[in-house]
């Protein structure tokens, strides 16, 4: 295929985010919750794993790195309980998965005005990993979309009866929240978004709420744009779409059309991290509303919920297909989601993730050159 010159964020060879825990971390977490060890060995003990996982990352050929998740529990709920006006809770239910009765019962819900927390935990960890990193590769920081904030039951109406009120402190947050990454050193940050994939799904019913589907979709697009607005031309944002990964399972399928004139053809993004390793993604067409020239899309075309390496050929024709919506110079390929999304892991050997992600690069050289 052609050769095409390498260019910035996101990279030809890239990956979500999330990577197995070790199982010195598991065991490290059952020692803390115990009472045997404190927060500070803790911490130490996620800081070599930390340091383990950037060499390797960068030994398979990529040229981004992230800190696995290494320091969180869950993708989304360690972030967004740090934000003021937020907490963590314990629900009487958990999410219902495919092939999983429900997950691991936590959440978040509103106590008061959001704003982002100047103190925030993930901004002195961006620190500490930028530092371990320490210019091998890009640093890459993962956080929930602002999107994530609309979630059913999070927030509290008795607070913010007015959902463009409460729209416009989640913007004025997530601004904030770029800010001082972006001032910790951050140049590569990718929003993680479930609930805008949930919008183009049509199992997922919104005719009996009080907002219509087409009115979300297009307040999910204003959120992340007017986050977006003025931020520094250098700061790399993706977002990236998620059906659920939870222990190697899915919550929900539906191909992208339903959101793709809205989300594809106008999010201000510069990537979508897009989840095509099986046909709950459906086809490529909607790729369509990707404008020429605009964002990359990162087609997750090898999949994070089991060990097997897909076959080479397949996916060199896969992306050749997706080529036919997107010019092949604004694709890239990775995982579907990451590996971890949450502690538990998905279903698949440390040695496999690897093997996945040295054959993503591997993949990319042969056909971006």
């Amino acid at each position: 295929m052609t050769t095409i010159t390498k260019t910035k964020a996101p990279f030809r060879a890239d990956h979500v985010g999330s990577l197995l825990r070790p199982d010195s971390i598991h065991q490290a977490r059952k020692d803390f919750k115990d009472g045997t060890i404190t927060a500070e060995q803790l911490h130490e003990i996620e800081t070599e794993e930390i340091k383990h996982i950037v060499d390797k990352q960068i030994e398979v050929g990529l040229e981004l790195v992230t800190d696995g998740e290494f320091r969180r529990r869950f993708w989304h709920t360690d972030f967004q309980e740090h934000l003021n006006g937020i907490e963590g809770y314990v629900p009487e239910v958990g999410y219902i998965f495919h092939g999983e009765e429900e997950t691991e019962r936590y959440n978040v819900r509103n106590t008061g005005k959001i704003s982002f927390n100047t103190d925030h935990p993930h901004v002195k960890e961006f620190i500490e990993f930028n530092k371990i990193v320490d210019g091998r590769a890009v640093a890459k920081q993962t956080i929930p979309s602002p999107n994530q904030l609309f979630n059913e039951g999070i927030r509290d109406v008795t607070i913010y009866p007015d959902i463009e009120d409460y729209a416009k402190d989640v913007i004025q947050t997530y601004r904030d929240a770029l800010k001082a990454f972006y001032d910790a050193g951050c140049r590569y940050l990718q929003f993680d978004d479930v609930y805008i994939a949930g919008l183009s799904s049509p199992d997922i019913p919104f005719n009996d709420g009080e907002f219509s589907r087409e009115y979300l979709i297009d307040l999910a697009l204003r959120v992340v744009n007017e986050v977006l607005e003025g931020k520094p031309e250098d700061l790399i944002v993706t977002t990236h779409l998620c059906r659920g990964n939870y222990r190697s399972n899915w919550a929900f399928e539906g191909s992208y059309a339903l959101i793709a004139p809205t989300l594809f053809a106008k999010e201000k993004v510069n990537g979508f991290f897009l989840e095509y390793d099986d046909d709950r993604s459906g086809d490529f067409k909607p790729l369509d509303h990707i404008p020429n020239g605009g964002a990359r899309v990162i087609l997750g075309l090898i999949t994070s919920k089991n060990g097997e390496l897909e076959d080479r050929d397949t996916i060199i024709a896969r992306i050749k297909e997706a080529s036919q919506y997107v010019p092949l110079e604004q694709l890239c390929l990775s995982p579907q989601c990451g590996f971890a999304s949450t502690h538990h892991g998905n279903k698949l050997t440390e040695e496999q993730q690897w093997e996945k992600l040295k054959y993503i690069v591997d993949i990319a050289k042969e056909v971006w050159g």
